[in-house]
């Protein structure tokens, strides 16, 4: 696995080799930042940005958002083996001090008394998890949004979500 832009282009993470986690595809990957970085209808940009990274894994949304200059990313994993690689490959990178790192279950965060507001929330449940649409709502309630922000879900077509 490997950071696609930024200043740590080209650079490669550690990944687990497990079921419980899966690693976010380079494809995947790069069209979202295409889309994040160069829509006229998105006007949240990824450069100066706070980023709440959800069901973060080992990191790869995070820390490409570190490589293209977000401000801060506060990673949530609850897998403490996931969590452990996470710190290895921020420790690797040299780019903890633009990291927050909670090894907790998401609902454990959000219940926490939050003062940081964010731009950027990455999304990426299990696919037949549906449990994170109670944290939108949690996120909501709590006011973690800034003025300009977006909310990105990852998501497989046969596990979509409808919204009402």
């Amino acid at each position: 696995m490997r950071i696609i832009s930024g200043f740590l282009k080209g650079r490669s993470i550690y990944f687990l080799k497990n079921f419980k986690t899966r690693p976010l595809k380079d494809s995947v990957k790069e069209n979202l930042f295409n889309i994040l970085e160069h829509s006229n209808l998105i006007n949240v940009k990824i450069e100066n940005s706070d980023v709440l990274d959800l069901y973060s894994g080992v990191g790869s949304f995070g820390i490409e958002c570190i490589s293209r200059n977000a401000n801060k990313v506060t990673f949530v994993e609850k897998d403490k083996f996931a969590t452990k690689k996470l710190t290895e490959n921020l420790n690797k990178l040299s780019i903890l001090d633009k990291a927050e790192l909670f090894n907790l279950d998401i609902d454990q965060y959000l219940r926490k008394n939050l003062s940081n507001k964010f731009n950027i929330f990455f999304f990426d449940p299990p696919f037949a998890d549906k449990i994170f649409l109670n944290y939108l709502i949690l996120l909501k309630k709590k006011k973690l949004f800034k003025k300009k922000h977006i909310i990105v879900i990852h998501r497989e077509r046969k596990y979509e979500v409808f919204f009402e």
